[in-house]
């Protein structure tokens, strides 16, 4: 039988009408893998006293919130583990509920007997996103805060890591709220001035004013959609592609940008068979590379599968660096690979190596197209790569590398919302140049303020909110 709740305990009673399903829930917080330590968390109003008889060294429901206690867990009369338990009351916790953490030794086979035994208890399994999604319906996040949470755990850089956390900290919600307020207000001040003439006037330039605040919005809205793909891309790296007839250096620059050994560096041709990856940090540019086998005719079977991935690749990377042997007069090989590029020199870039020796290559001969974004360098020094990063800054980004402080946005369904609320504004800055009356401008603003409302998860549709967390890990 469980008690009644304190006031201790429990806090926050009316926040649970939001959840339709207010059954505790656990599961394994940490990765499946034997491990030092792994963590099970129960979320639920009822948590506290639904783990409290596994703990008969503890008395869980005496226990101070933000505090931990070590014990041992125990089903049946056995012992399972020497476990610490930590206590989180509502409603300060991840979920605004009351939360329970038992960190137990990290075997896999510990952890799901120490579940299992919670299961018995009227405490069932947490669905993927589960726990973020409580802390969303009861209000401690929104929703592209909850979609950064999943950012974060997904980041594969320190520039999504950074932007992740801004997000999770609310810059883009701050953002959306802030035009939300300003639309909002403008609507309210048109709906009074339409139903209270006397009080409020729409006259004396009213439109010039709405127009410029509109305008402002449509400049900071635009500037969010613009920056979508370059954020995306730094977010999740450039795919880069290193190709060149064996030989040329492309296993010395992989080297270098990761600053460690990860290709052997020979004079014999054909030593690179397959691709070899890795993602780096150039600069704060996040690059993954794909270090190619040298392109060339071969009888050797390995190679010749290596040479064909590499073909295959060149279609699809964001970034092409081709590097040439100035020492060596131009090959087939070179002229093949000139033919295969024809139509990705915009994002080529051309690297002229070994400066340091005599120079026996005709750049009068290579393709004008591939030498818009050429340097000569010196992989063996490294003398001239500082200008690679500036060319990758023009391609993808302007020169401007962003800071992950900006409103970024991070996925595809707030970029549509996005560029709906943009097409209701740029529709009610038409309605003011064309002379119509003022109640249709509160049609398109209404419109925008919905769709901006959706952004942070104002009104939106369970089937969506489903959605969102269905993409979650276990455990978060």
């Amino acid at each position: 039988m469980i008690p009644f709740f304190s006031k201790k305990i429990y806090m926050n009673t009316g926040e649970y009408l939001k959840i339709s399903d207010d059954k505790c829930i656990a599961a394994i917080s940490t990765g499946m893998t034997n491990s030092g330590i792994g963590i099970i968390r129960v979320s639920g109003r009822d948590s506290v006293y639904l783990v409290d008889p596994f703990l008969p060294d503890i008395d869980l429901p005496s226990c101070e919130s933000h505090t931990i206690h070590y014990g041992h867990f125990s089903y049946k009369g056995d012992v399972l583990d020497e476990v610490m338990v930590s206590v989180f009351l509502a409603p300060r916790s991840y979920t605004k509920e009351n939360i329970v953490e038992i960190n137990c030794h990290g075997g896999i086979l510990i952890l799901n007997e120490v579940l299992n035994a919670l299961f018995t208890n009227n405490i069932r399994p947490a669905e993927p996103g589960e726990f973020t999604k409580r802390a969303f319906l009861n209000g401690r996040i929104d929703l592209s805060q909850s979609e950064a949470v999943m950012d974060l755990i997904n980041s594969g850089n320190d520039f999504s890591r950074r932007s992740a956390l801004m997000h999770i900290k609310g810059n883009l919600s701050l953002k959306i709220k802030d035009l939300r307020e300003k639309i909002l207000h403008e609507s309210a001040f048109i709906e009074a001035a339409l139903d209270d003439p006397e009080h409020y006037s729409l006259d004396g330039g009213y439109c010039e004013k709405l127009k410029d605040i509109l305008d402002q919005i449509k400049f900071e809205l635009t500037k969010m959609i613009d920056n979508f793909s370059q954020g995306r891309v730094l977010k999740e790296g450039i795919d880069t592609i290193i190709i060149g007839k064996p030989n040329v250096g492309k296993s010395s620059l992989l080297n270098y940008l990761a600053g460690e050994e990860l290709a052997i560096v020979t004079d014999v041709p054909g030593t690179t068979r397959d691709l070899i990856r890795q993602s780096v940090s150039f600069k704060g540019i996040p690059l993954n590379l794909i270090d190619t086998a040298g392109i060339r005719d071969t009888d050797d079977l390995v190679e010749k599968i290596g040479v064909k991935k590499s073909l295959d690749y060149i279609s699809k990377a964001d970034l092409i660096v081709f590097i040439l042997d100035s020492s060596r007069k131009l090959s087939t090989e070179d002229f093949e690979i000139f033919d295969l590029l024809k139509e990705k020199s915009s994002r080529t870039i051309t690297l002229l190596n070994k400066s340091d020796l005599e120079n026996s290559l005709d750049l009068d001969a290579v393709p004008e197209k591939l030498k818009s974004n050429l340097i000569t360098v010196s992989l063996k020094s490294g003398s001239g790569l500082d200008n690679l990063y500036s060319f990758i800054s023009k391609i993808f980004f302007n020169n401007k590398v962003f800071d992950p402080e900006e409103s970024l946005i991070s996925n595809n369904r707030q970029l549509y919302l996005i560029k709906d609320a943009l097409n209701s504004i740029n529709l009610c800055l038409n309605s003011i140049d064309v002379g119509m009356t003022e109640d249709v401008f509160t049609i398109d603003l209404m419109d925008a303020y919905s769709s901006l409302g959706k952004v942070i998860g104002e009104n939106v549709e369970d089937d969506l909110v489903d959605k969102v967390f269905s993409d979650f890990c276990m455990g978060k």
